[in-house]
């Protein structure tokens, strides 16, 4: 809870301080909640593609089908949301069904 406060007080101090417009003050409060919203979607997709490593190590094959449908769908997500550029999740995304198909 501390440091929730503690960065609270810092992104108001950062606006009050740095920004002098109002539409810059606003600005920075919304950069502010996207990046956070940014980071967070990043997390889960990260969380996603260990769980289809983790049942590809493990060689199984139905868990490793259904935690890769999962995955593709957080990665489509954030094509959609704007987070990731296209090519780079098309990437990931044939990456991991080779490894899927290779069981």
């Amino acid at each position: 809870m501390v440091i929730y406060y503690e960065n609270l007080f810092k992104k108001l101090r950062e606006v009050f301080d740095l920004a002098h417009s109002k539409s810059a003050k606003k600005r920075v409060l919304v950069a502010e909640r996207n990046r956070e919203r940014n980071q967070a979607v990043k997390s889960r997709i990260k969380t996603m593609v260990k769980k289809v490593l983790v049942a590809v190590e493990l060689k199984e094959v139905e868990t490793s089908k259904a935690a890769l449908s999962v995955a593709y769908k957080e990665l489509d997500k954030a094509v959609t949301k704007g987070i990731m550029k296209k090519n780079t999740v098309s990437r990931k995304k044939a990456r991991l069904a080779a490894r899927v198909n290779a069981l």
